[in-house]
């Protein structure tokens, strides 16, 4: 891309800045468990309210985007995601906090809902790859700069400072995307599903939450609520002229199997951010501005392996570059896992990010050339839902893992840090093979 395509980028990369900078959030959770006396289990919640509540809504917003205007909900989003900031910096109790985090995560699905078509509908269809590269590369920037910035803010102002200091971001962004122009309608406004939304919305948060759950009795109900809004929602898809998503994509074949990998790919890859700031902080004793340089690796890894792939998905196949990037990806994972020196530690995490960053990237530019262009919104929105519900499983499944297996070590009469550095390792080695599983999800090469 030239300089001057670059630039015609900046609203949206300053506007969808503020979501990836959550990564401050991550360098924060000791400070955060501190402030309000929780345990390491409890951290999860920060994720899960955050994240269950953008996922549930992307979709949905993808669909409003490409009925409304992308560049007009993209404002809103940013707008609102201001509001929010706000609310999570003053939050007095973690209740409080966990409910603005709910905010925030609406701010996000409009944000990330219209980010990918925004980028695409600017350019035209023979450079969807560099467009959607570029975008990718933008969003790991800030979940480079994340970490970093976290660590000073944390370090200097408090953990509080890792939401002020995204207000203004999204104010300024508001401004810049005053230039955002919708492109033109093809034909008269497609009708948005109401009562499909509301159901689609409903599935992925009662799915998620009776992961979250397990074993508890209740995830069974939760299940069971999934599984009759999911029933709901297919129902409803199959009578609507114009559903939130055409559920006809996934029978085609390898549809289904390529977000199921992605999913995998991401449940895994979130071992990183989950556990690792505890790691560094309690094994390495690294203060937060460390911490966040060293957990900025991985984001970094990730920007380059997004801008790697827009060069290599054109010449290569997108299949050859996401199995590329599966198998960096569970080599970092197993090198953190097993342990060794800081410096060999910050080299694992760039290739794990730099192996999320090449999957990502082809696995994206699947799904966006298969959808309709006038579904560019959907199409978005699905590449990030079935990540999120990487995380969101990650948060609940990882966090369950270590909690039983530091509770057993103890049990056992390990030392605490003892009992930490055995679950730790058992959680990135149980993790490590998952993108190699997601492989097999993989279509053939030339389907």
């Amino acid at each position: 891309m030239t300089p001057r395509d670059v630039l015609r980028l900046l609203p949206l990369f300053v506007g969808t800045l503020v979501v990836p900078l959550d990564g401050m959030v991550n360098v924060a959770f000791p400070s955060v468990l501190a402030a309000f006396g929780l345990e390491v289990p409890q951290i999860q919640w920060l994720v899960i309210c955050y994240v269950l509540t953008y996922g549930s809504l992307l979709l949905a917003v993808g669909r409003i985007g490409d009925v409304f205007g992308h560049a007009r909900v993209f404002r809103f989003g940013l707008a609102w995601s201001a509001v929010a900031f706000v609310a999570c910096a003053l939050a007095p109790t973690y209740g409080a906090l966990l409910g603005a985090r709910v905010l925030q995560g609406v701010g996000a699905a409009l944000v990330l809902g219209c980010g990918p078509a925004l980028a695409t509908g600017m350019f035209p269809e023979a450079m969807r790859v560099r467009a959607l590269a570029a975008y990718a590369a933008g969003l790991a920037a800030g979940g480079a700069l994340g970490p970093l910035l976290g660590g000073v803010l944390v370090q200097a102002l408090g953990w509080q400072a890792v939401w002020w200091v995204r207000a203004p971001i999204a104010l300024a962004a508001l401004v810049l995307a005053r230039r955002l122009a919708a492109p033109v309608r093809d034909g008269p406004r497609e009708p948005f599903d109401l009562a499909g939304a509301v159901l689609l919305s409903a599935t992925v948060a009662f799915a998620v939450l009776a992961v979250n759950r397990a074993p508890a009795p209740v995830a069974l109900m939760l299940a069971a609520a999934a599984i009759g809004s999911g029933i709901g929602f297919v129902w409803r898809s199959g009578r609507s002229a114009h559903p939130i998503i055409d559920l006809g994509l996934f029978r085609r074949p390898g549809f289904a199997a390529v977000n199921l990998a992605n999913t995998l790919v991401h449940l895994a890859g979130f071992a990183v951010m989950l556990l690792a700031p505890f790691y560094l902080t309690r094994v390495w004793g690294l203060p937060p501005v460390l911490l966040g340089l060293v957990l900025g690796a991985n984001a970094l890894g990730a920007m380059a392996g997004a801008s790697l792939g827009g060069w290599l998905v054109p010449r290569q196949g997108a299949r050859a570059v996401a199995a590329g990037g599966a198998v960096l990806s569970a080599a970092g994972l197993l090198a953190v896992g097993l342990g060794g020196p800081l410096a060999v530690l910050v080299v694992a995490l760039g290739v794990q990010g730099l192996g999320i960053g090449l999957f990502t990237l082809a696995y994206t530019d699947v799904v966006t050339a298969t959808m309709r262009r006038q579904d560019r919104g959907v199409a978005g929105s699905l590449t990030q839902l079935t990540r999120t519900l990487g995380v969101v499983s990650a948060a609940s499944l990882l966090t369950l893992l270590f909690g039983a297996t530091e509770a057993g070590r103890l049990a056992l009469g390990a030392t605490a840090d003892e009992a930490f550095l055995a679950a730790f390792r058992r959680v990135f080695l149980v993790v490590a093979p998952l993108p190699l599983v997601a492989l097999l999800f993989l279509p053939p090469r030339g389907r």
